[in-house]
């Protein structure tokens, strides 16, 4: 079956934690899934512009990108972020390859928004180096940066850019592994299964916003485009690849319809 699982940044920044995930996804590749890795960085990215004097401006939650930033969403996102996480999965045992939508014209983008700069709004994915890839037994680990036929480079959000990845991939399953337990409902009590429709209402009814809105119309545009399930899961938890892969209830499993959610 073939996966895809979106690592944010914030579970990359230490050496433990982005070892322990390596080992679970090469783990994941040893049982047989067909797996890609994308990648966020943002809160290394936020941390390299500061140390340089450089402040982080946020509109809708996309951060603004001016030339200075673009350079930086080059050096750290298809940088250090993504060759660390590359490295911790060939200690791992998983032949990682690291890549970003760059590449091949593997993820293509236009401009989202001229006040937000150099921010792309993802228009198309190509999944030709992915496939061939993951057929040459590899694992393709993909930043979240796309690019244009023009040569033009844009920061994409990167729950985006792995939908956008999971649909063209043909991914069955995909995985957000996040700092948070779940989507919540009005309760304040993580929900374990989510219809689209019920997803819809959470962000209509002003229960889920900023990131977790972002994300559930990330997960929403996925199941449109035909990938099977979504979780939304605690990235901190015990071998948490594994048993989302095994069907264990973990976090917030995201399905089209009620025929789904049994």
């Amino acid at each position: 079956m073939k996966v895809l699982v979106k690592l944010g940044g914030t579970l990359l920044d230490q050496p433990e934690p982005r070892a322990r995930l390596a080992s679970q996804v090469a783990a994941a590749r040893r049982l047989g899934f067909e797996l890609v890795v994308v990648h966020g960085g943002g809160r290394q990215m936020t941390r390299y512009l500061a140390d340089r004097g450089i402040e982080s401006r946020f509109v809708n939650g996309l951060r603004v990108t001016t030339p200075e930033a673009i350079d930086a969403v080059l050096k750290v996102f298809a940088g250090t972020v993504n060759h660390e996480l590359v490295a911790a999965l060939n200690h791992a045992g998983a032949p990682a390859v690291g890549l970003s939508g760059i590449d091949s014209f593997l993820v293509e983008a236009e401009p989202m928004d001229p006040a937000l700069g150099a921010v792309g709004r993802i228009t198309k994915a190509n999944p030709a180096l992915l496939d061939l890839l993951v057929a040459g037994g590899y694992l393709p680990v993909v930043s979240c940066v796309a690019g244009d036929r023009q040569g033009r480079i844009y920061n994409v959000n990167a729950d985006q850019m792995a939908v956008a990845c999971a649909v063209a991939f043909g991914a069955r399953h995909l995985i957000f592994l996040t700092d948070v337990e779940g989507v919540l409902d009005e309760g304040r009590r993580v929900r374990g299964v989510l219809t689209a429709a019920e997803s819809e209402s959470l962000v209509a009814a002003g229960i889920a916003t900023g990131g977790m809105q972002a994300k559930l119309e990330a997960a929403l545009a996925a199941l449109r485009g035909g990938v099977a399930q979504v979780h939304i899961a605690p990235g901190a938890a015990a071998n948490v690849v594994e048993r989302l892969l095994a069907g264990e209830p973990i976090g917030t499993r995201m399905v089209a319809d009620e025929v789904h959610a049994a």
